[in-house]
C-alpha cells in the first residue's frame, strides 16, 4: 500500500506559485537571499580585479561603487523573483543550478539596458558584463553544492557503520537515486549492487561497488552475510522481476522493492516508501493498458448499475468505473454490510462520484423493475454470484443454480424490458467443461445471455476469467491466515494448478472487453501461465519470512467438485483475437432449438431440488457438464 510522504521540508524542493517555499521559514529564506547579495558583491570585486588588476580593495571599490550602487538592488530583486529560494540546499540539484544560471544571466543582462535607459554617469566595462554571470553563478552554485556535499559526508560518516546491510539490485537511475536515500538512512546500509549490464559491473556508485550480475545474488549475499535485498528496477519487465524475486526468496532473503519509476525519478520517494514484495510481484502480471478514449465514450456521463457490488470483483468494477466520471453509479448487493463498507470507501476516496447503494436480491423481478424504473441504467455489469465450489456442490446445489443462472435470467430480462444498452455478465473459467455445480450454473448463465441476445436491442456480453488474487473466499487469504496462525498451510493436491490475475487487472479487462462488445460474444481474458498452488503456498511462506520447516504444507485431497486444472475454452470452441492482446473472443457452438424454452421452466420451478437431482438435470441441459464422478474417472485415466 502506498504511503504518504513525511510532511517535512525535505519534500518541498519543487513547490511553485505564490506559496513556493512556504515550509522553509521566512528568516531562513531572507538569510539565503542576503547570502546571494553578498555573493554578487564578491563577484563584482572578482570581475573588476580580473579586468583592472589588483589595485587594493579601496581602489577596486572606488571603481565599482558607481555601478554597483544602482545595479546591486536590481540584481537582488531578480534573485528573489526568479525562484532561487524554492529549494533547500541539502537537496541542491541540476534544477537549482539551472535557476542560478538563469538568474545570473538575467541579472547581468538587464544592466546595460538599464544603463542605457537611465543614462547613468557610470562606466560599464563590457568585459566585466561577460565575466559576471560565470563568476556569480559559480560562487552561488559552489556554496549550495558544497553545503550538500558536506552534509551528506557527515551523514555518511554517522551511518557508515550503522544500519542493516542490504544489496541493491539494479544500478540504473532508480538504483542510484535509492543509494542517495540509503546514505541518509540510519536503518539501511547498502554494501553492494548487482546489475545484468556488464558495462556497469566493477563500477562504484556513491561509494558502493557493482559486484556482479543478478544471477550471483545467492553467492554474494552469503559472502557478505547479507539477508536483505532491495530491488530497484521499476522499469524491468514483470518476467524479469519475477525471476530476480524468486532467486532472492530462494536464498532466504527478505526482499523489498521501490515504489514506482516516476516517484523515484521525481525524487518524491524515500526509504520509508520501500515495501515488502507481495504475491502480485511474484506472479509477474504486466500492467493493463486500457483504451481510455473508448472507455470514456462508453462510461462518461452514463448511469451504470453493478450487481454484486459488495463482492471483490463488483467493488473493484465500481472503483474502475468511477475513474471515467459516470453520471451515477448504482451499487446493488444482497449484503448490507458489504454495501455500507463500499459506500464509506467512496465517501472518503471518491466523493465526487454520485453513488446509490441498494440492497436487493437479483432473483426478485419486482425489486429489479423498481430499480431500473427509478435509475434507468445505460449499462449493467452483472457480478452477483455464488462462487465457492465445494460449498455449492453439497447442500447448496439448487441455490447455486437459482442465484447464478436464474438470477442472471432475471437481471437480463429486466435489462431487455427497460431498454438497457448493454449487459455484461461476469463469468468464470469453471464454466468450461464444468465438473461442479457452480461452474455449470455459470455456463447456464452464459447460454442464457447468448439466447437473450436474439430478443431485443440490448447487447449481451460475457467475460470469462480465472481466479483473482485476494478475492473473497479465494485461496490467498486462506493461506495468509494459516501462515499467521503458524501453519500448517493446507493444499488439496500437489499437482493442482490455477490461473491468477489481480483484482484491478480483472476489473480493468472486464471494462475493456465491454467496450469491444457488439452483442453475443464470450470474451476470454488472457490469464497468463498457470500456477501450481503448492508453489504459491511455498512462495507465500517465504515472503512471510519462514521456511517449510517452520510452516509445513499438508495435502488434504481434492474437495467436492474441484478440478486439478481449469480451462478457458470448452471442447469445440476456439478464439479470435481482438485489438487488445489480453482479450480474445470465444467462438462457441450453436444451441439446439427449443433449449431455452425447456430450461426456463426448470429454473423457475418453486420446488426445492436435491443435490443429486440438480446434477442429474444439469447433464440434460448441458452436454459439456462432466459431473463429479466422470471428472474423477477422467483425472485418474488422464
Amino acid at each position: 500500500m502506498a504511503r504518504t510522504p513525511k510532511q517535512d521540508e525535505s519534500v518541498d524542493d519543487d513547490v511553485t506559485g505564490p506559496f513556493a517555499g512556504v515550509r522553509a521559514s521566512s528568516w531562513l529564506r531572507a538569510a539565503v537571499w542576503a547570502h546571494d547579495v553578498l555573493i554578487a558583491v564578491i563577484a563584482w570585486f572578482v570581475v573588476f580585479w580580473i579586468r583592472f588588476g589588483y589595485e587594493g580593495p579601496a581602489a577596486l571599490f572606488e571603481r565599482m561603487q558607481p555601478l554597483v550602487y544602482w545595479a546591486l538592488p536590481v540584481q537582488a530583486t531578480i534573485f528573489w523573483v526568479t525562484g532561487l529560494y524554492r529549494g533547500l540546499w541539502r537537496y541542491a540539484s541540476l534544477q537549482d543550478l539551472r535557476r542560478i544560471v538563469f538568474a545570473a544571466l538575467l541579472s547581468t543582462g538587464v544592466i546595460p539596458i538599464l544603463h542605457l535607459m537611465g543614462r547613468f554617469d557610470t562606466v560599464v566595462p563590457r568585459s566585466t558584463l561577460l565575466m559576471m554571470p560565470l563568476v556569480m553563478a559559480s560562487l552561488m552554485a559552489s556554496s549550495r553544492f558544497g553545503y550538500r556535499m558536506l552534509r551528506e559526508w557527515l551523514r555518511a560518516r554517522e551511518t557508515s557503520h550503522k544500519g542493516e546491510p542490504v544489496i541493491v539490485i539494479g544500478a540504473g537511475d532508480s538504483g542510484v537515486s535509492l543509494l542517495r536515500e540509503l546514505s541518509r538512512s540510519a536503518r539501511w546500509r547498502a554494501v553492494a549492487m548487482l546489475d545484468d549490464d556488464r558495462t556497469k559491473i566493477g563500477r562504484v556508485v556513491h561509494g558502493v561497488r557493482v559486484l556482479g550480475p543478478t544471477a550471483d545474488y545467492t553467492k554474494i549475499a552469503r559472502r557478505l552475510d547479507v539477508s536483505t535485498a532491495i530491488i530497484a528496477m521499476p522499469a524491468a519487465s514483470s518476467a524479469e522481476r519475477r525471476r530476480i524475486l524468486q532467486r532472492c526468496i530462494a536464498a532466504g532473503s527478505q526482499v523489498l522493492t521501490v515504489p514506482s519509476f516516476e516517484e523515484i525519478m521525481a525524487g518524491q520517494s524515500s526509504v520509508d516508501w520501500l515495501r515488502r514484495v507481495e504475491l502480485e510481484d511474484l506472479l509477474g502480471r504486466e500492467p493493463v493498458k486500457l483504451d481510455a478514449a473508448q472507455l470514456r465514450q462508453r462510461l462518461t456521463g452514463k448511469t451504470v448499475l453493478v450487481t454484486g457490488a459488495g463482492g471483490s470483483i463488483g467493488a473493484e468494477l465500481c472503483r474502475q468505473i468511477a475513474r471515467f466520471d459516470p453520471s451515477q453509479l448504482v451499487m446493488l448487493d444482497v449484503s448490507e454490510f458489504a454495501l455500507y463498507t463500499l459506500a464509506e470507501e467512496f465517501v472518503q476516496r471518491m466523493p465526487q462520484t454520485p453513488i446509490v447503494t441498494l440492497v436487493g436480491d437479483v432473483k426478485s423481478v419486482e425489486r429489479l423493475d423498481a430499480i431500473l424504473d427509478a435509475y434507468r441504467p445505460d449499462l449493467i455489469f452483472h457480478a452477483a454470484a455464488y462462487k465457492h465450489v465445494p460449498m455449492m456442490e453439497e447442500g447448496n446445489a439448487w441455490e447455486a443454480i437459482r442465484n447464478n443462472a436464474l438470477g442472471t435470467l432475471r437481471v437480463a430480462e429486466a435489462a431487455l424490458r427497460h431498454g438497457v444498452d448493454e449487459f455484461v455478465l461476469i463469468s468464470t473459467d469453471k464454466a468450461v467443461n464444468p465438473t461442479n455445480v457452480m461452474g455449470a450454473s455459470k455456463r447456464l448463465a452464459e447460454l442464457i445471455c447468448q439466447e437473450l441476445q436474439k430478443l431485443g436491442r440490448t447487447r449481451f456480453e460475457t467475460v470469462r476469467f480465472g481466479n483473482v488474487l485476494g478475492s473473497n473466499g479465494s485461496v490467498i487469504p486462506k493461506f495468509a491466515e494459516q501462515i499467521a496462525r503458524g501453519g500448517p498451510v493446507t493444499v488439496t493436491h500437489p499437482d493442482i494448478i490455477r490461473y491468477f490475475m489481480s483484482i484491478p487487472e480483472a476489473a480493468q479487462l472486464v471494462l475493456q472487453a465491454a467496450v469491444m462488445g457488439r452483442g453475443g460474444e464470450i470474451f476470454v481474458l488472457d490469464m497468463g501461465n498457470p500456477v501450481r498452488i503448492v508453489d504459491l503456498a511455498r512462495d507465500m511462506i517465504r515472503l512471510a519470512g519462514f521456511d517449510e520447516q517452520q510452516i509445513p504444507i499438508e495435502f488434504t485431497g481434492l474437495r467436492p467438485g474441484e478440478k486439478l486444472f481449469e480451462e478457458l475454452l470448452a471442447d469445440g470452441e476456439n478464439t479470435r483475437p481482438t485489438h487488445h492482446h489480453k482479450v480474445k473472443v470465444a467462438r462457441a457452438g450453436e444451441l439446439p432449438g427449443g433449449w431455452f424454452d425447456e430450461v426456463r421452466p426448470w429454473l423457475e420451478q418453486r420446488r426445492e431440488l436435491g443435490d443429486d437431482e440438480v446434477r442429474r438435470d444439469l447433464k440434460r441441459w448441458l452436454a459439456e457438464y462432466v459431473g463429479p464422478l466422470r471428472a474423477e474417472l477422467r483425472r485418474v485415466v488422464g
